[in-house]
């Protein structure tokens, strides 16, 4: 799956113990337009190197989800990250029309 917008923020690696991890803020620029947090991990922390904000990039990306059991309250909770893994310049795609969106298309519903 790929994400195209603009680059708003680019954090700081974290690392807690052996796990390390870099959030790139980007803002789409489809018709609504949408502000996505997207988490680079391990040795893809060094691609967020070579771009910087105001840059308009594509990023491959994979969703990953996984629950987790509060052992204080007993709720289950739910996450959902999104992992980038490739980055790379782009120019901005043409907005999509309202005559041509559709949210029963597949392509609409990604960002």
């Amino acid at each position: 799956m790929e994400v195209q917008g603009t680059i708003k923020t680019i954090g700081q690696v974290e690392t807690i113990k052996t796990f390390q991890k870099r959030e790139l803020i980007i803002t789409t620029e489809d018709k609504f337009p949408q502000t996505l947090c997207i988490e680079f991990a391990q040795d893809k922390t060094g691609l967020l190197d070579k771009v910087q904000v105001g840059d308009f990039v594509k990023v491959s990306v994979n969703l990953n989800g996984r629950e987790w059991l509060n052992p204080n309250s007993g709720k289950l909770v739910y996450f959902t990250t999104i992992r980038g893994w490739k980055i790379e310049g782009s120019a901005p795609t043409e907005e999509v029309s309202s005559a041509s969106f559709s949210p029963d298309r597949e392509t609409d519903l990604l960002f």
